[in-house]
């Protein structure tokens, strides 16, 4: 696979992305029933474009991530939050996640936000090995907070600081 490159989300990737949100789908990291066709719209006026950095190689789209303000206060803004993150099976293994997320650093870190944070299953433990790795650190637990395949499964809460 040639090396991925980031770009900002189009309008015109919206089939693909829902393609790849059905496509990745799976109770480890998520909390709302899998989406079957038709799809609904990926992107809606809470999900815009904007919001979402696109892995693409080869001609294709690798994976995304979801970056926006965790809340619409003023307050907050020195926050930016990473609420989603797929990659297509083919594109596993080689880094697409972790470029994904170092993008997501940089565009916070652009935008002015100090700090970054995010939520994961406990249970994920690939996820938290992977956000570990590029220096988050758990800040909260939400014990059982999710019934999952017949099983309570925390909420965690990761974040670090985008002085670095």
């Amino acid at each position: 696979m040639p090396e991925p490159h980031i770009r900002g989300a189009l309008l015109s990737d919206d089939d693909a992305l829902s393609r790849l949100d059905h496509d990745t789908w799976s109770s480890l990291h998520a909390v709302t029933p899998r989406q079957e066709p038709p799809y609904e719209p990926f992107f809606d006026t809470r999900h815009r474009p904007g919001d979402y950095l696109v892995a693409e190689a080869d001609g294709r789209i690798a994976g995304y991530l979801r970056l926006a303000a965790p809340t619409p206060l003023a307050c907050n803004a020195h926050v930016r939050q990473i609420q989603g993150l797929a990659v297509h099976e083919w594109a596993r293994g080689r880094g697409v996640a972790r470029l994904l997320l170092r993008a997501a650093m940089e565009r916070a870190r652009a935008e002015g936000a100090v700090r970054i944070t995010l939520r994961v299953l406990g249970h994920n433990k690939p996820a938290r090995t992977l956000y570990e790795s590029e220096g988050f650190v758990v800040e909260g637990v939400l014990p059982g907070e999710f019934f999952l395949d017949r099983s309570y499964v925390d909420d965690v809460l990761m974040g670090r600081s985008l002085d670095v």
